[in-house]
């Protein structure tokens, strides 16, 4: 996977990369009403039970994203999701806290704009 759109984490002793795609996007928006809203959704959360389901269900999203990406290029060798359940049971609310980082980078390279100026020639020049 491309390092300029992801952040790794190691969940039960297997490294998954984040990546946030168009289809996690939407996804995000229909849960949120966009990526804008999400930062506050997390923040505000009733309780902590609430706000764990919103990060597993983040890291699971973001997760599979890589995954979903590696099967459609190895049809063939198709490797499972993750799921909500298995990032529950190979996680503590510990490493959920750490993997905020890794949401927060893999977030801000998926919506990274690399702006490139071109030199501009002058406009007015006179002419000799």
């Amino acid at each position: 996977m491309d390092n300029e759109r992801s952040a790794s984490i190691n969940i039960g002793d297997k490294e998954y990369e984040l990546v946030l795609t168009t289809r996690a996007t939407k996804a995000i928006a229909g849960r949120y009403g966009g990526l804008e809203n999400l930062g506050e959704k997390l923040m505000k959360s009733e309780n902590f039970e609430m706000a764990l389901d919103e990060i597993v269900w983040l890291i699971t999203l973001l997760a599979n994203q890589s995954i979903l990406i590696r099967n459609l290029k190895n049809k063939n060798a198709p490797e499972e999701l993750l799921t909500e359940e298995e990032v529950e049971l190979l996680t503590s609310p510990l490493d959920l806290a750490a993997y905020k980082t890794a949401i927060t980078e893999a977030m801000f390279k998926g919506t990274k704009r690399n702006v490139e100026s071109e030199e501009e020639t002058p406009k007015n020049v006179e002419v000799g």
